[in-house]
């Protein structure tokens, strides 16, 4: 993964990712990211779409061959994408941990 790959990730992108672990098409992945969030985060297709040429092009997500009759396009996570997903997951640890020294320096006496 290049360093210019290390961003914070969207809560959408993030979730578009997770859902991604296994093939889905656009539909899918707007249910399993409303589903994952306890239907806090809610994806238009705009943003869906958007989101998923974007992460083609990062080569974070890949789409699947389908069936030649079909007009649903499934998409799976790339190992670039689950790189991704892994350096974001321990940048969120690393955010949460540094709350709870704060909030446990403060709120256990140390001021």
């Amino acid at each position: 993964m290049d360093k210019s790959e290390r961003i914070a990730l969207t809560e959408a992108v993030y979730y578009i990712l997770l859902s991604l672990f296994e093939p889905l098409h656009g539909y899918g992945i707007m249910q399993n990211v409303k589903a994952l969030s306890d239907d806090r985060v809610s994806l238009g297709a705009g943003t869906l779409y958007g989101a998923l040429n974007t992460l083609l092009e990062k080569g974070w997500i890949r789409a699947l061959e389908g069936e030649k009759d079909s007009r649903k396009k499934e998409y799976i996570i790339t190992s670039n994408g689950k790189a991704i997903v892994d350096w974001e997951l321990k940048r969120l640890e690393e955010l949460l941990a540094n709350g709870r020294k704060i909030i446990d320096l403060h709120e256990g006496g140390g001021l």
